[in-house]
């Protein structure tokens, strides 16, 4: 699972990006009980959950923990990813970025980043093993592969890969109501059980950006 030890590999940091702010903070108030601070922060109960950029479309961006940003830029560049400002992209087409700064307030708590997967068309986890030195792992009876931060145990998984043509990073927030925050958005997948997971839907804010839900069996 996340938590706020950022160990260098793991989310650090996540940015909405989008046209309209406070469009944006109304949607996710809905949806996820978030406020926007005077920093321009998303928060919920008054802790950090994540940040805002604007951009033409929306689109979640997620950051993973570095000791040096610049280092991390130039591993990117020779495992075959691309670098522009703030947005890295990986050689599959997937952009995320990189976190050398204080994290998130809270992830894995309701209204808070919990899950990531990674939609790829290819093999896209060796290429974040190169740059992050991820521990990549199998599950049995589970499909694909999972990912936690080099040298943690097996409760610091905090993703895994999925199939997908398009190439992207797909994030979940947990919510203590699936079907009530499905309700409140466009759905894209709908709300369904997930064996020893727990209940997740998968939806699309005004703008367009992709995220998921969740209600883990722990939580």
């Amino acid at each position: 699972m996340l938590t706020t030890d950022f160990v260098p590999g793991a989310p650090a940091w996540i940015d909405l990006g989008g046209p309209d702010r406070d469009a944006a903070a109304a949607f996710y108030g809905r949806v996820l009980g978030w406020e926007l601070d005077g920093r321009g922060h998303f928060t919920r109960d008054g802790r950090t959950v994540a940040g805002y950029v604007p951009r033409e479309t929306g689109a979640w961006t997620v950051h993973f923990a570095v000791t040096d940003a610049g280092r991390a830029a130039q591993a990117v560049v020779a495992a075959g990813g691309a670098v522009d400002g703030r947005t890295m992209t990986d050689p599959q087409g997937a952009e995320f970025g990189v976190w050398q700064q204080t994290g998130l307030d809270a992830v894995s708590v309701p209204g808070a980043l919990t899950w990531l997967e990674l939609h790829s068309p290819a093999d896209g986890v060796s290429f974040y093993r190169t740059v992050f030195s991820w521990d990549v792992v199998t599950i049995p009876g589970a499909p694909g592969a999972f990912f936690r931060p080099a040298g943690t145990g097996a409760g610091r998984l905090f993703g895994a890969v999925v199939e997908d043509s398009a190439a992207h990073w797909l994030p979940y927030f947990e919510v203590t109501d699936v079907d009530q925050a499905a309700g409140a958005a466009e759905v894209i997948v709908e709300p369904y059980e997930l064996d020893g997971v727990g209940r997740i839907a998968v939806l699309v804010d005004p703008f367009g950006a992709r995220f998921g839900v969740m209600r883990s069996v722990t939580s």
